[in-house]
């Protein structure tokens, strides 16, 4: 191409640009000179076009005035493509001469002209920009939420422009609704440009702002242009759109907020079905829960029957692959139930500071379960608890000890004192040197072992009929009875029959048993209430077992053993049911016991003697039974057993005529043997704990007896203030006249912890001190119609957790649906959410 064209073309662009300063003139209305500056830039073309005939005149003038006007970038690279065409021109016509000599031509010093015009706008534009270069941004500007900062002022600041002073123009803001005005840096920048532009740091209108006000319409318009500039507008738009209506993300949220509640709503149908069936003890699951069962199990079934009356349930479908119906699903809900319960219960231990173990086993099926329960309090009142249910892979203490320090572990209460431990008697619980007591007293030195009372009790009735011949035989005797009318159906009818013929109450016999507290007394209490029917029906059987049943019972020292028993039991029946409470202390079960102790001493009189024979007498002559019987053959003492006391043999019958005899062969030995038995297995506490605890019973002769609180605080380490003893005992003296203090309980909440801190604290581990194990007893009679031959597959966490369930159904119905829907999402990842956004 002819660098003459060249040179042309831009000569015409050169007028183009004269036409629109002209119409800039006319709508800024600048000032005088402008004439000049024209001529300036016509006389800069001509010279450009002359191209080295003659020298440029006023070349230097024109540079001076491009580097005040600092040209825009689109004229500048049309300056630098003039140059690279000419340069290409050159090594084009280079390339043809390459054999001729160098030599000096006019064009190569137009060309040199040339590019020493276009280098020095370039280095004039480069002064220019790092003379008006404010770095940094000002806080003058427009925000997010404010829009353009769109200052209108009376007068703007002027700049020279050549001949003339320019300004900015207020009326641009309307023509550009995008641009804003900054006061400190006196430019115009392109608000959505700058704040939703992207990678445009380097752009005048985001980063320095843009100054050149002769040129600023053609700026404006070529700026709106661009790309990046229509996006960030279009970026500007969906913004105050989305700050009027709500952006997409918050629509998508809002439905989605619609789908979570919705699936909440219907997984608190899901929740509330596993709440009941766990709370009643009822089966989920069915033989066959396809669609086409008639039974499909309790828990569909259950679902189904709310279906029928449930709006919600007939509307909302719920998808094929997250119903969450399925055993899995219910297995999940049940363990999120379960661990929610254990939850409330170590965050109880840990305000509480401190608590007590309690832990039993028992056989389930071909399983040895370790129930594991905790004491502490809480609210002011005490708390026992099941902790968890534990699969047992050995027997010996080490095996027990781990398992329930692993149980400690796993629910976060392990670092919390342990101020006592109960179990029941057996040596591998109670050794004191390798039993369970004695191992976990390694790891919680102050845990005291405390022989779960009502076992004790259990064993002092126990001990005393097997130390005794006659009361053995008694209770054989009722064993045999309750045997001979409950293995055969016949029999069974003919009592029942017998027992409407004569006009009694229809009731059953009671089974005797050594692990079944208290059932002595009830089964004697059953024999006597139907000693006419079972007289009766078995004299009517010609069966050679009923003869000698019959024989044995129609006996007067038969009927004076129920009535003895029956007036002895009486008195420790009160205390075996206290024993059971979960709220009794151990100062009050030592007032009781001692109290059953002094009654019964109270009895080894002869009036109360008599008063037994008399009841017994009645009974006989109701029932035609004589009160003497043929005397049996006494048996001589063999010479060999001359040099011994011997008390009782084998096959010999005792002399039992008359009221003396069994006053001193049976009812005085009786009587010493269980008083012996409970003075000796009742002692087996620390005194000096025991005595610490009985000075915080306020029925106790030593109540605040501050040695005997002392005792107590220096084993568990309590700093025992003396003033606080001596300022409770007189604020309690004063309380006494209004408000009567009864027991422990009642103490400890009338004390304020503050003002009583370690006092308060002495109490409360006498209370937390457990007096018994029922606890879990009771949770073994959970079990028992829990694990069922018909849910006999059932596995150990899925026993535990319906375990847990069953027994804390008080705390089972405190859990709210959102709550076990929360920790029912947060188990696993689901295939959708299920958590609300706070």
């Amino acid at each position: 191409m002819d660098i003459r064209k060249l040179f042309a073309r831009s000569r015409d662009k050169a007028a183009r640009r004269n036409e629109r300063d002209k119409e800039e003139q006319q709508s800024v209305g600048g000032g005088e000179g402008e004439r000049d500056v024209d001529e300036h830039e016509q006389r800069l073309s001509a010279a450009e076009c002359r191209g080295g005939e003659e020298e440029i005149e006023g070349t230097q003038e024109g540079m001076t005035l491009r580097d005040d006007t600092d040209r825009q970038e689109s004229q500048r690279a049309e300056e630098i493509e003039l140059v690279e065409a000419g340069e290409r021109q050159r090594e084009k016509e280079g390339q043809q001469e390459t054999d001729r000599p160098e030599r000096s031509h006019p064009r190569d010093e137009t060309e040199k002209t040339v590019a020493t015009v276009a280098e020095n706008i370039r280095l004039g534009a480069r002064e220019k920009s790092s003379v008006h270069n404010l770095e940094g941004h000002t806080s003058d500007l427009g925000g997010k939420e404010s829009g353009p900062n769109q200052v209108k002022l009376s007068k703007y600041p002027q700049h020279n422009f050549g001949a003339k002073n320019r300004s900015f123009n207020a009326n641009w803001f309307e023509s550009f609704t995008w641009l804003e005005y900054s006061k400190a840096k006196d430019a115009a920048l392109c608000f959505p440009c700058r704040i939703f532009g992207k990678h445009l740091k380097n752009d005048t209108f985001v980063n320095t702002g843009f100054q050149n006000w002769k040129k600023a319409l053609d700026v404006y318009r070529e700026h709106e242009k661009s790309p990046a500039h229509k996006a960030s507008m279009q970026s500007w738009c969906s913004y105050k759109a989305s700050e009027a209506h709500g952006s997409v993300v918050d629509h998508l949220d809002s439905a989605s907020e619609h789908e979570i509640k919705e699936r909440r709503e219907y997984l608190s149908r899901v929740v509330a079905v596993t709440k009941f069936l766990g709370k009643q003890n009822i089966p989920f699951r069915g033989h066959d829960e396809g669609m086409s069962s008639d039974n499909q199990g309790n828990f569909l079934e259950c679902m189904n029957l709310l279906k029928e009356f449930d709006p919600f349930l007939q509307t909302y479908s719920a998808p094929s692959h997250t119903t969450y119906l399925s055993p899995s699903s219910q297995n999940e809900v049940i363990q999120c139930c379960a661990q929610e319960i254990t939850k409330a219960i170590s965050k109880d231990i840990k305000e509480a500071g401190m608590f007590s173990v309690m832990a039993d086993e028992a056989r389930d099926g071909s399983t040895e379960q370790l129930a594991v329960c905790v004491r502490y309090v809480a609210g002011g009142s005490v708390q026992e608890h099941l902790l968890a249910m534990v699969d047992l892979k050995g027997f010996d203490a080490e095996s027990i000890t781990t398992a329930i320090e692993q149980q400690l572990r796993l629910n976060g209460i392990d670092h919390v004192k342990v101020v006592a431990q109960a179990y029941d008697g057996a040596s591998v619980m109670s050794g004191a040197v390798g039993g369970v007591q004695a191992k976990f007293r390694e790891n919680h030195p102050m845990a005291i072992y405390v022989h779960c009372y009502a076992h004790q009790l259990n064993l002092v009735l126990c001990s005393t009929c097997l130390a005794i011949p006659e009361a053995r035989k008694l209770f054989d005797l009722l064993q045999n009875v309750y045997t001979f009318f409950s293995g055969s159906l016949v029999n069974h009818d003919k009592f029942k029959e017998t027992q409407k013929q004569l006009g009694l109450q229809a009731s059953e016999l009671v089974q005797l048993s050594k692990t079944r507290w208290s059932c002595q007394l009830r089964s004697i209490n059953a024999m006597i209430e139907n000693f006419p029917a079972v007289l009766t029906c078995l004299s009517n059987i010609s069966n050679p077992t009923a003869v000698g049943l019959h024989a044995n019972l129609a006996r007067f020292s038969t009927v004076y053993l129920l009535m003895m028993f029956k007036t002895f039991l009486s008195v420790t029946e009160s205390l075996h049911k206290y024993l059971q409470s979960e709220t009794v202390d151990l100062a009050k079960a030592e007032e009781f016991k001692c109290a059953v102790c002094a009654t019964l001493q109270e009895m080894r009189t002869d009036d109360k003697a008599a008063e037994v024979y008399d009841r017994a007498k009645a009974l006989c002559e109701t029932h035609q039974i004589p009160e003497s019987c043929a005397v049996p053959r006494q048996r001589q003492k063999q010479r060999r057993m001359e040099e011994y006391v011997v008390e009782s043999s084998c096959g010999a019958a005792s002399d039992l005529g008359n009221a003396e005899k069994l006053r001193t062969a049976v009812y005085l030995p009786c009587l010493d043997r269980m008083v012996a038995e409970m003075e000796q297995r009742f002692s087996s506490l620390n005194s000096t704990v025991l005595k610490g605890v009985q000075a915080c019973n306020p029925g106790s002769s030593n109540f605040l007896c501050e040695e005997d609180l002392r005792g107590l605080a220096d084993h568990y380490n309590v700093d025992l203030k003396q003033e606080e003893v001596l300022v409770a005992k007189n604020y309690l003296a004063r309380k006494q006249e209004s408000l009567p203090i009864t027991d422990m309980q009642c103490l400890f909440s009338l004390l304020d912890h503050f003002m009583f801190p370690t006092l308060t604290q002495v109490i409360q581990i006498s209370l937390t001190i457990p007096v018994s194990s029922c606890t879990c007893e009771r949770t073994f009679s959970v079990l028992r119609r829990l694990h069922t031959w018909l849910r006999s597959t059932m596995g150990q966490d899925r026993l535990h957790h319906l375990a847990i369930m069953s027994i804390e159904r008080g705390a089972l119905s405190k859990l709210s649906h959102c709550q076990l829907i929360d920790s029912f999402a947060k188990l696993k990842p689901r295939r959708y959410s299920l958590l609300l956004k706070k």
